[in-house]
């Protein structure tokens, strides 16, 4: 009664046979897809805190560029006053307004 080597070495076999059920399967893809969700949605999360804090900044800048535009624009209002103007005209180029009977018009 001796025992033929095959019946021993075909419940181990090479490489070990592991029987995997459709349904081990099944539920291992679920968890490698509910991980892979969970990773993209901590992803996303976080770029999206990333480009909310970059438009912030960039708000900001806006608003004081905006502030500086509206500095500028009274500062050449103020540089470009036809008083001060006629004020330079006569300090430092010497100039006046000519009097009645020094203006001469011309006709086409």
């Amino acid at each position: 009664m001796a025992q033929a080597p095959s019946t021993a070495s075909s419940s181990f076999g090479w490489p070990l046979r592991v029987s995997v059920s459709p349904r081990l399967l099944l539920v291992a893809l679920l968890l490698a897809a509910c991980l892979g969700t969970a990773l993209a949605v901590i992803t996303t999360s976080h770029l999206t805190r990333l480009q909310y804090a970059h438009l912030q900044q960039l708000e900001r800048e806006q608003q004081q560029l905006q502030t500086e535009w509206g500095q500028l624009l009274l500062e050449e209002s103020a540089w470009s006053s036809p008083a001060r103007i006629e004020r330079l005209a006569q300090e430092r180029l010497e100039m006046r307004l000519p009097a009645i009977d020094e203006v001469e018009v011309i006709r086409p």
